[in-house]
């Protein structure tokens, strides 16, 4: 991910006032999944276009789905986010794979 800084949105233009306001309104949003969804944020490393980067964890995909649609109404999200690629895995026995398959 990263803070949009086109002609019509700039996060970075903004007053920090502004957007500490607006990230707690976004956090807040993020706090309806504790205990459902765990986040880790990484930094980037400068060999790709994305600024960090948001992995989620949960033991439901649902969750997943749920917080990244909620997230999408949040002004934050909205307005100033500029999104990658968004990849999605499940880990699980092979036995429960092919139960799940119905194979």
């Amino acid at each position: 991910m990263s803070k949009r800084r086109g002609e019509q949105r700039n996060w970075y233009a903004l007053p920090y006032d502004e957007r500490r306001k607006l990230m707690k309104g976004h956090a807040r949003v993020g706090r309806e999944f504790a205990g459902k969804v765990k986040q880790l944020i990484t930094g980037s490393t400068g060999l790709d276009d994305a600024e960090w980067g948001v992995t989620l964890f949960a033991r439901d995909t649902f969750q997943i789905k749920a917080i990244v649609y909620q997230m999408r109404f949040d002004p934050v999200s909205a307005e100033y986010a500029d999104f990658g690629e968004f990849y999605i895995g499940i880990q699980l026995p092979l036995d429960e794979l092919f139960r799940r398959l119905q194979l």
